[in-house]
């Protein structure tokens, strides 16, 4: 029998290569797909100064001897993927290299047959995620579309708020397009409920500014002509 290697007095650290990180079996569908990329995409276009990793459909191994879990969307705040990422033991989210848990888990509902709100809710609260959100756009579970698991002591408590404090950030339903699709989408918010942009609505939003800047600009040209004035002998 192989000697693991210790870490402290009573865990040890799983030999990387004996794990099943990828299996190239594809699991979502067209909208679970779009939905995650609007939530991993929008923090990595964000100006989010805190180290983070944000990702979707990446397995996180949190106990020797077990399977990975999968999450639609994870984020855990100051860790980030080393840059050795196609070594075996960086491939996937591996708790004991990475020294802690994510700080949210996102499960997408599909369907009645995920456990979302059993086998997977007991998992993510062993691994001690501090929240777990369950976003049934479809209403499989029940009539609530978005539920919040805040892990307070051992277990996961439900709230009714969607502010995640120790994140930093929020959760909200949000009515729009994205990707050419126009829907009912979970975004991340700030407190104050306006959503993070992503990278091409940040683009459009300072298109617009400079549109209503050169309009401004074109109005006060008319106005100092009308008064006599030309704008060009004022720059």
């Amino acid at each position: 029998m192989v000697q693991q290697p210790l870490i402290g007095d009573d865990y040890y650290v799983p030999d990387a290569n004996t794990l099943v990180t990828e299996d190239d079996t594809p699991v979502d569908n067209f909208a679970s797909a779009k939905q995650q990329r609007l939530l991993v995409g929008a923090l990595y276009s964000s100006a989010q100064e805190q180290t983070f990793l944000a990702e979707a459909n990446v397995g996180i191994f949190y106990k020797a001897n077990q399977p990975a879990i999968m999450p639609d969307v994870f984020l855990s705040l100051d860790v980030e993927v080393p840059e050795s990422w196609w070594d075996k033991q960086n491939r996937s989210y591996l708790v004991w290299q990475f020294g802690k848990p994510p700080e949210v888990v996102i499960e997408i509902v599909s369907n009645k047959i995920g456990e979302e709100l059993g086998k997977k809710l007991k998992i993510y609260e062993q691994v001690r995620v501090s929240y777990y959100i369950v976003y049934d756009p479809g209403q499989h579970l029940g009539q609530q579309v978005l539920r919040v698991h805040e892990l307070k002591g051992r277990r996961y408590t439900e709230s009714q708020e969607s502010w995640l404090e120790q994140v930093g950030l929020g959760l909200r339903l949000w009515e729009g397009e994205f990707e050419g699709r126009q829907d009912i989408w979970l975004r991340w918010c700030y407190r104050d409920g306006n959503i993070v942009l992503t990278g091409d609505e940040r683009a459009e939003q300072a298109e617009h500014r400079a549109e209503q800047a050169e309009h401004r600009a074109q109005l006060l040209a008319e106005q100092l002509r009308a008064m006599g004035i030309d704008p060009e002998t004022l720059t």
